[in-house]
């Protein structure tokens, strides 16, 4: 019976180590669970009642981060001048993060054309672009922070209604140097082209 506490515990902690609020939620809600089943198996009122409502708190705010992104209304996509305050700094911060997903980012261009993405009006999200108005473009970077990367923001960057749609390019290539980059091209539709990756954009 004590393994059922430990694993619980175990489940707790590792939620708080994840980066990303969805799987921290999902864990937390596991492991709030496990401990609410514990506390009914000794017999204890206090750990099944804090635990219970652990429960109830997770459920609500999974079902809340699930009707923000079906009414796809969790993102909004703006262009963002590359010669600001705002974007230097922001990939300043995140240089790290970037550099371990997509090391092939080499900094901000003349020719780039940038967009933000935004939740709820704060930016957690990078797309730099090379755009030459032939309808296709090249993604140098395409990074969002890793708090928000479950919840598909690439489905509005390079969805129909998203900024290259509504520009008129209909092709994108990137490159992908990290397993997880390529992971998350795959996700979104990219098929590999020898050294790039291409989408079509509906």
């Amino acid at each position: 019976m004590e393994l059922i506490g430990y694993l619980a515990s175990a489940l707790i902690v590792l939620s708080l180590l994840m980066a990303s609020v969805l799987k921290l939620r999902v864990i937390n809600l596991v492991g709030a669970f496990v401990f609410t089943l514990y506390g009914v198996l000794i017999d204890s009122a206090p750990v099944v009642f804090t635990n219970g409502a652990i429960v109830v708190i997770d459920v609500y705010y999974l079902w809340k981060m699930w009707r923000e992104r079906a009414a796809e209304s969790y993102f909004e996509v703006v262009e963002w001048p590359t010669d600001g305050v705002y974007l230097p700094r922001f990939l300043r911060f995140h240089a790290d993060d970037i550099a371990r997903s997509q090391p092939h980012f080499d900094g901000v261009r003349d020719d780039h054309v940038a967009f933000v993405v935004l939740r709820d009006a704060q930016p957690v999200g990078a797309v730099l672009v090379r755009a030459p108005g032939d309808g296709t473009a090249v993604v140098d970077l395409d990074y969002v922070v890793p708090a928000h990367r479950d919840f598909q923001a690439g489905a509005h960057v390079f969805g129909p209604h998203g900024p290259f749609a509504t520009r008129g390019i209909r092709t994108v290539t990137t490159g992908a140097d990290t397993s997880v980059h390529r992971r998350y091209l795959e996700r979104l539709g990219f098929t590999p082209s020898g050294d790039a990756w291409t989408l079509a954009i509906p």
